[in-house]
């Protein structure tokens, strides 16, 4: 099997870890798209023989890497707490429950160091191993680990609400 095809067999883990990554559909898929596209045109550095899903998410960190650089170079700071909203405007019925553990999930990877949540959804939610992870963001073995745990240590407070900032969901 050539090595596009592979690539094609790819594209739903990449676009679920980059959906994960970035919390926006819109930015994800093209996140999604500038590493295929950045994959396809350097199909010749990929040695036969080794990982390409690494080689895959590898490409994604860089390419997300540089467009943070490059984001946080132009970024504007705008708060987003808003002391007027009444907290019973958050209420929701008690059967939306489920709905609002994955979106407590969601809420407490985005307020992750992106070090820690990168290596949490890769070896999380994309059961890579620690070596692949540590080839994927070009990172010794050991900080993949410490990374990892203290990622599920923050993770664990936000969603218990003992982290400072863990408020996530008001229901009455």
């Amino acid at each position: 099997m050539d090595v596009r095809d592979e690539l094609m067999e790819h594209v739903p883990r990449l676009r679920r870890y980059a959906r994960a990554l970035i919390n926006n559909r819109d930015l994800a898929d093209d996140l999604v798209q500038d590493t295929l596209e950045r994959a396809l045109g350097r199909t010749d550095m990929f040695r036969p023989g080794t990982d390409l899903r690494a080689w895959l998410f590898t490409i994604m960190h860089n390419v997300f890497a540089n467009q943070a650089r490059k984001a946080s170079a132009h970024a504007v700071h705008v708060t987003v707490d808003d002391g007027s909203i009444a907290e019973s405007e958050f209420a929701v019925p008690s059967s939306q429950t489920r709905s609002l553990e994955m979106r407590d999930l969601d809420y407490a990877l985005q307020r992750l160091p992106l070090e820690q949540r990168e290596v949490v959804l890769l070896v999380g939610l994309e059961e890579m191993s620690y070596a692949d992870v540590a080839l994927a963001l070009n990172i010794p073995i050991g900080t993949v680990m410490s990374r990892l745990s203290r990622g599920r240590e923050r993770l664990r407070a936000l969603m218990a609400g003992t982290q400072p900032g863990a408020k996530l969901q008001v229901v009455r």
